[in-house]
């Protein structure tokens, strides 16, 4: 298949290679501030312990009564210090620096009062804020380091699939809670994993879902004039073929913001009523015309 693409406006300028770092930076400080506020706001007092390292420092307070940052620095530098042994150095300064300053701003912000000792509301509200600052953390094309460093040892050595030897590990940590804590905590750890995904998901997506369009018409050339003309949007054009007929047609390929699209109906209804369309979301949209990725 083969495909011919109209571009639209050009963006404004990328940032520079220096600015990128430096703004990689802020997010991941900006990040492990948020998610450091509220592990001590409201995992730590409610014993939430969701997963990975954050979540073994909780479970080794309760039962040792050691201050959680001490078990993330513990636990993180070895890690790190046997993902460049084992793994090659692939993990690059944001990782050192996350894995060393994200406990120390949960050290820094040890004793926040707690606004709630309802644990369902901790779980909800702290895997919000956990998922936020994860979020941004890695949108910077940082890591925090942790266990997730683990998950990766676990599959480059054994075969097991990356997402699995997360899960793996996050099981693990859920059920000791359940043995350590209680039960019910363990549940509300699960709901906080839950939403802690979730908000990662929404940070880097963002609230803009895209829509794809595919268009089939007898009038491509009126359809794809009007497309760029009126919608002001670029368009690709992909050879395609019936497979019935056999015969060569045309499928125009446009992506357009959610509000568009009742516009881009009217567009391709006021050419060719018979136009075939086919419409679906797409999560993330990179490139001219949309969002470039720094």
């Amino acid at each position: 298949m083969s495909a011919s693409t109209v571009k639209r406006r050009k963006n404004g300028p990328r940032m520079s290679p220096r600015a990128q770092s430096a703004w990689s930076i802020v997010q991941l400080l900006i990040g492990s501030i948020i998610v450091a506020i509220s592990f001590n706001m409201f995992m730590v007092p409610n014993g939430i312990a969701s997963g990975g390292v954050s979540g073994v420092s909780i479970l080794v307070q309760r039962v040792a009564n050691i201050t959680p940052a001490i078990t993330q620095w513990a636990i993180n530098i070895p890690l790190f210090i046997a993902g460049l042994w084992l793994l090659g150095k692939r993990f690059g300064a944001k990782t050192a620096l996350g894995s060393i300053i994200l406990p120390l701003f949960v050290l820094l912000t040890d004793g926040f009062q707690s606004p709630t000792d309802n644990p369902l509301l901790a779980a909800i509200y702290g895997g919000i804020g956990v998922g936020l600052g994860l979020g941004l953390v890695f949108r910077g094309g940082a890591s925090t380091g942790g266990l997730d460093l683990a998950a990766q040892i676990l599959h480059r050595y054994t075969g097991l699939p990356l997402s699995l030897a997360i899960v793996c590990f996050d099981g693990c940590v859920i059920v000791a809670a359940g043995f350590i804590i209680s039960p019910e905590v363990a549940l509300y750890a699960l709901i906080g994993l839950f939403v802690t995904s979730k908000t990662i998901d929404f940070v880097q997506s963002g609230l803009q879902l895209s829509k794809v369009a595919f268009i089939i018409s007898d009038y491509s050339e009126e359809v794809s004039a009007a497309i760029l003309n009126d919608l002001d949007r670029g368009l690709t054009r992909l050879d395609g073929h019936g497979g019935y007929t056999g015969a060569g047609r045309t499928v125009l390929m446009v992506v357009v913001g959610q509000n568009e699209v009742p516009k881009l109906k009217q567009l391709v209804r006021a050419i060719d009523p018979g136009a075939f369309v086919i419409i679906s979301n797409t999560a993330e949209v990179l490139g001219q015309g949309f969002k470039l990725e720094n």
